[in-house]
């Protein structure tokens, strides 16, 4: 794994600040045999533009799905106290030990896209602060989950899939996502994981609480997730920036997954271009916040259930992807003349 360590909020905001540039020139070789294959211009629409987006990251013309890794950050959130959530926090500790006997659904689906799966269960699963009354994290807490996203990359990785479990992340995720982008707390408020109507009408009171004591902060995207957000959409982040620095192409889950990126693209318009959204989440706020970061999630299977879930599934899709762009012929080796 790679190490490093920010040491302050202003190191580690010269970092988002200095996104590393993409290969252009190996995504123009990618389009370059697209053009050549036994295809009308263009007919495999959004695989292609996959495989020159997997090129322009990992800095090769010829991209591999060699080593996958599927990496889920678990951590706590002091809101449930707030009555946000239909499960107890305990609820967290009894799922990363079903992640780690391969008893969830990301074991499943992570074995069927060949991914190597890792769950870390952060700040051994202590609450964050009650966003509502205090910050969710101190600065020294903050720093330290981003640096254990970051070390828990594996820089040898051709793909990163990126996932989340935490009872009540939800919540801290529709927070980030209206203190970054503003409009209605009603807008970014969902179910979650089973809120009925009356949990629903909490979280919206609870963010509406949160917005306004952190109101004089939140300009800074970094303090935005750190006062509202939670050990592992900070570990997320973390986990991005370390992708982008090993050249390392990144699949964001769900609305928790891509709220947890969000401040990134507010802090530089191109920190998340080597990241894609992997599907659109059936929790309400998401497809406003994709829409928010200029992205469109590649598939939509009303998925609800974090843990990378979706971002495991389009693996298949891109190996797909790949093994067109490797395997077709082009018009010269099957006598067509173009």
């Amino acid at each position: 794994m790679t190490h490093a360590s920010f040491s302050d909020l202003e190191t580690l905001r010269q970092v988002c600040l200095s996104p590393c540039p993409a290969d252009e020139n190996a995504a123009s070789a990618v389009a370059a045999r697209e053009a050549i294959l036994t295809k009308p211009a263009g007919s495999l629409g959004r695989l292609e533009e996959l495989v020159a987006w997997l090129a322009r990251w990992q800095r090769s013309a010829k991209p591999t799905l060699d080593h996958v890794q599927c990496l889920v950050f678990a951590g706590n959130h002091g809101v449930v106290a707030q009555g946000v959530s239909a499960w107890p926090a305990e609820v967290t500790a009894l799922m990363v030990d079903n992640f780690r006997h391969g008893g969830a659904a990301i074991n499943q689906l992570a074995r069927n896209a060949q991914a190597k799966l890792d769950v870390i269960a952060l700040e051994d699963l202590r609450m964050t602060g009650d966003f509502t009354q205090v910050d969710a994290m101190t600065p020294e807490v903050f720093l330290r989950v981003v640096d254990a996203g970051f070390n828990a990359v594996d820089p040898h990785a051709s793909l990163v899939c990126l996932g989340e479990m935490g009872i009540g992340n939800t919540t801290a995720a529709a927070a980030v996502a209206l203190a970054l982008f503003g409009g209605d707390a009603e807008k970014w408020v969902g179910p979650g994981a089973g809120s009925d109507q009356a949990g629903i009408m909490r979280k919206i009171s609870v963010l509406k609480a949160g917005i306004a004591r952190h109101r004089n902060y939140l300009a800074d995207p970094l303090e935005v997730a750190r006062r509202l957000g939670g050990h592992e959409l900070a570990a997320i982040m973390g986990a991005i920036l370390a992708a982008r620095k090993h050249n390392i192409p990144v699949l964001l889950d769900g609305f928790v997954c891509t709220a947890a990126a969000a401040p990134l693209y507010t802090l530089h318009p191109d920190g998340l271009a080597h990241c894609r959204i992997a599907h659109c989440s059936a929790e309400p706020g998401h497809i406003r916040l994709a829409e928010a970061l200029e992205q469109k999630p590649l598939l939509d299977l009303g998925l609800r259930l974090g843990e990378a879930s979706g971002a495991a599934l389009v693996v298949p899709l891109l190996r797909a992807a790949l093994a067109c762009h490797t395997g077709m012929h082009s018009f010269a080796e099957a006598g067509i003349a173009s």
